[in-house]
């Protein structure tokens, strides 16, 4: 299971990957889950992206709806 701080760094690697600290923590556990790999940009400068495993990942998280609780369960003992 990804920590908070992995998913928010998967998250970041999918919006704007320019703005990764290559030496994160994070990043190592991404690459090693295959989640992320390293491309070669321009100039030589390399950036992680998105693997497809990763894309997927993300996309369910997405896809996940938040857990509601009608009002008929919410019931207060007023004595």
């Amino acid at each position: 299971m990804l920590s908070p701080h992995e998913f928010a760094t998967l998250m970041l690697i999918r919006h704007a990957p320019e703005q990764i600290d290559m030496n994160r923590h994070e990043l190592d556990t991404l690459l090693e889950r295959q989640l992320v790999a390293l491309e070669t940009r321009a100039e030589g400068h390399r950036l992680p992206s998105l693997t497809t495993a990763g894309h997927s990942l993300l996309e369910a998280l997405g896809r996940v709806e938040p857990m509601r609780v009608a009002h008929d369960d919410m019931s207060f003992d007023t004595h």
